[in-house]
């Protein structure tokens, strides 16, 4: 009889656990969703605003597109700090990117302003025969300053540039050109067929003489310029001894040059410059 009732029991206690179990399995709690906030703007004025870009990066990474308005909004953010940049072909944005701090509320007015970009175009051309073209030195000045050296076929192009009025000069040792120099004008298009022809120079060189200094000398020092009356340079490498007479073979076609000479004492005190000459080059 014992062993009959030891067993009904025991079925008792086993069913009572079991219901026990199902009871604090059904009252567990559900966790709640993390909290999510938005960070929003506008991009104005609209017209550069309707359809930029704005990339989301730091503690998420998105990107979404600005409205007809220019107004965006990132959503789902957690706290934390971001970075949003802007960007729309042909305009530029200020400032340029902005950080953002999410901290239990919607971030709102993270706003951008944009500016449409200059148009830029170019100015090329070539400089013929490419024995004189090839590597030449072309200087660009006016409304922007540039230089740049033309290819092996004496090619060349500056690019980026703004309307305006542009010289253009080419240059090359041994070469002379023409035209010496062109004055070109952007307006809303690139100049294309700036061209010049280089021509080699003729050897030239300019005989030089003077009246002996009425003081005892060591030597003579021999001044050129290309400006009548200043920014003499010496051209002489070392002092004229014993001569009163010096030849200058480093000059180029198509110059004027002005010359004045000096005189060096022993101690190497020099005079004040003599009456200035000049030389035509052909």
């Amino acid at each position: 009889m014992r062993p009959a009732l030891l067993s009904t029991g025991m079925l008792a206690s086993m069913a009572w656990s079991w219901g026990c179990s199902g009871a604090v399995s059904g009252n567990s709690p559900t966790p709640p969703l993390p909290q999510t906030y938005d960070i929003s703007g506008t991009i104005s004025p609209a017209v550069g605003g309707n359809g930029a870009t704005l990339t989301l990066s730091g503690a998420a990474s998105a990107a979404t597109t600005a409205d007809s308005s220019g107004s965006y909004t990132f959503t789902g953010l957690a706290n934390g700090t971001y970075a949003i940049i802007p960007s729309h072909t042909g305009y530029t944005f200020s400032p340029t990117s902005q950080s953002v701090t999410v901290s239990g509320a919607n971030v709102t007015a993270i706003n951008f302003t944009d500016t449409p970009q200059s148009a830029t175009y170019s100015i090329s051309g070539t400089i013929s025969p490419a024995a004189g073209g090839s590597g030449a030195t072309v200087i660009l000045s006016g409304a922007a300053g540039a230089t740049t050296l033309t290819n092996a076929s004496g090619s060349y192009s500056f690019s980026a540039l703004t309307n305006g009025l542009y010289t253009v000069t080419p240059s090359n040792t041994g070469y002379m050109f023409s035209p010496p120099s062109m004055n070109v004008t952007i307006n809303a298009g690139n100049v294309p067929g700036v061209n010049f022809t280089a021509t080699v120079q003729s050897a030239h060189s300019v005989a030089l003489s003077w009246i002996a200094s009425t003081s005892t000398v060591a030597g003579y020092n021999v001044y050129r310029s290309t400006v009548s009356g200043t920014q003499y340079a010496k051209v002489n490498p070392s002092l004229v001894v014993g001569s009163l007479a010096y030849t200058d073979t480093t000059v180029l076609g198509g110059m004027v040059y002005y010359y004045v000479t000096t005189a060096v004492d022993a101690s190497g005190n020099e005079s004040v410059h003599s009456n200035e000459v000049s030389a035509n080059i052909p």
